[in-house]
């Protein structure tokens, strides 16, 4: 009964959640036409508004630990549900994504996407966006902020291992920004796919910075260990052992 009762909620959850998307799209249509300043606005009312009823529809709170960054950096990140695209993207104040292209003809999320400066690749071509990724952002087509990128390139339940491909340590050696990884265990609370989400407290956890220099060798190694090793550490909080 209560499984029944929690899975109800998780649906009326992640209806309203949707429905928000449109309303909160045409209420600051204009100001986002006006100015990215605008869209960016609406992106973070959107969070805020899907973090709240989250915490009390069902049950679902969101914790930050360390530091989100505030300067032009990368930040790579664990990915393992919608939320922590959401969750990540409200912690830091110019977020921006390196995102499917065929999105930016969706409705609300590819215009408004656009407007935030996140860059459109086509994933099928893997060497050709890569390239793409490091013109956009060295011409200044991208606007600054923070490139939130996911190193696995999908969503990955906990306790899964998949590779973390060279694009992200390409990247990095290109542009020469620091890197912020992020560990988290959302996974557990909010799965990849169905409708159920489990009440509780996700962690998402900035750790600290890898500085530009590294090998790309170097830097993915470092990368993958800390990502991985912390994430692991916040599935055993949780209670989760894979």
């Amino acid at each position: 009964m209560r499984y029944a009762i929690q899975w109800l909620r998780s649906l009326v959850f992640n209806i309203q959640m949707y429905l928000a998307m449109p309303v909160l799209g045409i209420l600051y249509l204009p100001a986002a036409i006006i100015s990215p300043k605008g869209a960016i606005a609406a992106c973070h009312a959107y969070v805020r508004w899907v973090l709240w009823t989250a915490s009390w529809m069902i049950g679902l709170k969101c914790e930050y630990r360390g530091e989100a960054p505030k300067d032009e950096v990368m930040v790579a990140a664990k990915h393992q549900s919608f939320l922590d695209v959401l969750a990540i993207y409200g912690a830091v104040p110019r977020g921006k994504f390196i995102m499917k292209a065929i999105l930016k003809y969706a409705p609300i999320i590819g215009q408004f996407g656009l407007r935030i400066g996140c860059i459109p690749v086509d994933r099928g071509k893997r060497g050709l966006a890569i390239k793409k990724m490091l013109a956009d952002v060295q011409s200044g087509r991208a606007l600054s902020g923070q490139l939130i990128i996911y190193p696995q390139g999908t969503r990955i339940a906990p306790g899964v291992s998949a590779r973390y491909k060279i694009g992200t340590g390409v990247l990095y050696r290109e542009l020469g920004q620091p890197v912020v990884p992020v560990a988290t265990n959302i996974g557990l609370f909010w799965p990849k796919r169905g409708i159920y989400r489990k009440p509780g407290t996700a962690v998402f956890e900035f750790l600290p910075r890898i500085e530009p220099g590294l090998d790309l060798d170097t830097f993915m190694a470092k990368l993958e260990t800390e990502i991985e090793t912390a994430s692991d550490r916040l599935n055993a909080e949780a209670g989760f052992h894979g």
